[in-house]
């Protein structure tokens, strides 16, 4: 039960990693809250931080879920399925995301 908690996170942050990520460049900022809004450098570093520590710790999740040959694949996994997810939902939904960035003033 615990090692399922620990990938439930695991691949939460690497979700949050990826659309962090995504998040920080000007063409899906656009998607995401509007033609009007810019995307200052400030927000943009910091949501590249954010994503670098989120993706990190989806990795030491699943290290202390499984086996470090098994959790290494499994980490890989779920950062592929979350990109995939944030591909997916910045064009069908891209406004799917923008609770990911609610904490930047408009």
């Amino acid at each position: 039960m615990a090692e399922a908690l620990l990938l439930l996170a695991a691949v939460l942050a690497n979700f949050a990693g990826m659309a962090w990520l995504a998040l920080a460049m000007e063409a899906h900022w656009e998607q995401v809250r509007g033609s009007t809004a810019r995307l200052r450098a400030g927000t943009a570093a910091t949501m590249r931080l954010a994503a670098v520590v989120a993706i990190a710790t989806a990795s030491v999740l699943c290290l202390r879920a499984d086996h470090p040959t098994v959790a290494v694949l499994v980490w890989i996994m779920t950062l592929t399925g979350a990109a995939v997810t944030v591909a997916l939902a910045l064009a069908w939904r891209p406004a799917v995301l923008a609770p990911m960035v609610a904490w930047v003033r408009r």
